[in-house]
């Protein structure tokens, strides 16, 4: 089996390992705290090996095609905001739905958009450029998003709980440690060599890491059931419009196909794993918000399988 077979493959992988998690759950409810005890450490190795993959220190490379980075800016960071807020209005009350939506649908993904826009035939070059771009502007952008969506209540939830801790270990620790990897391989011409082989570590521990909690959160899955079906019209609004959004952009600034495809898939993929252990750690009553941010990871992957097939046609290499 190839790397490229496996990330095509994924989507049914998490599917399993979702559903082996929750009958563990069920059969060993008391091993929650242990399992997500496991949790803490896998998650910190899948986002140090997940950031290897993105090409931090070739940032200025990304700006030669001014036109595809600001489309992707503009796309990313004003348009699918303001589709969020739109779909807010179809979300039910509860706030930690609500956040887990905001928090997973706010900030674009810097891992599978790769692949799938590699797969769709998309510009892979240009979109491994903009990666590090987009990831470093929505740390930046994510906690004004949320004051705006969610003024004070914002401030009282990251009140509380470790939030900057577990940001500063789980995701600042690890961009800092890939960044640092890179410029080393770099500077021994072994870059190459050395991601190559760290690439084919995302997916198994994406796995374990949403198996571990399928099995540590069954008691929050359960109590989402209710609203999961209004969540999921959300999720699957979000993927046509930002779909719609990205042909709009495309067609408005005359990009060449395949950089458009690259746009499509970049507005229509989240970063559920970087914002994954700041959910992890909100105090119990927010606990739903995890559960959403896993969900629309399996509906995103559904998604793109649609998207693989609609994308090239919609967007017909010249």
């Amino acid at each position: 089996m190839t790397r490229l077979d496996l990330e095509r493959q994924q989507v049914w992988i998490y599917l399993a390992a979702i559903l082996a998690g929750l009958g563990l759950g069920l059969v060993l409810p008391g091993a929650a705290a242990h399992l997500e005890a496991a949790l803490w450490p896998l998650l910190g190795i899948l986002i140090f090996v997940t950031f290897t993959q993105v090409p931090l220190i070739h940032l200025p490379e990304a700006f030669r095609d001014r036109r595809f980075m600001g489309a992707m800016l503009a796309g990313n960071f004003v348009i699918v905001p303001l589709i969020v807020a739109g779909l807010l209005l179809f979300l039910p009350q509860d706030p930690a739905v609500r956040l887990g939506v905001l928090l997973v649908l706010l900030v674009p993904c810097t891992d599978w958009y790769i692949t799938f826009t590699h797969l769709a035939g998309g510009d892979a070059g240009r979109a491994i450029a903009a990666t590090p771009v987009n990831l470093i502007v929505q740390m930046a952008l994510l906690p004004v998003y949320l004051w705006l969506f969610m003024g004070t209540a914002f401030l009282e939830i990251f009140a509380v709980g470790p939030i900057v801790t577990v940001f500063l270990t789980l995701i600042v620790a690890p961009l800092v440690a890939a960044w640092a990897l890179e410029r080393w391989a770099e500077a021994r011409s072994g870059r190459d060599a050395l991601i190559e082989r760290l690439a084919w570590f995302p997916v198994p521990l994406l796995a374990l890491v949403v198996f571990l909690i399928a099995a540590s959160q069954v008691q929050s899955v359960t109590a989402s059931l209710p609203v999961l079906p209004q969540v999921t019209g959300v999720f699957v609004g979000f993927l046509v419009l930002a779909l719609f959004a990205g042909l709009a952009i495309t067609r408005a600034l005359d990009l060449p196909a395949r950089s458009g495809r690259a746009l499509v898939f970049s507005l229509g993929t989240r970063n559920s794993f970087v914002v994954l252990p700041l959910a992890l750690a909100l105090p119990p009553e927010w606990r739903l918000a995890i559960v959403v941010i896993v969900f629309q990871s399996l509906v995103e992957l559904l998604g793109v399988l649609v998207y693989l097939k609609a994308v090239p046609r919609l967007l017909p290499e010249r």
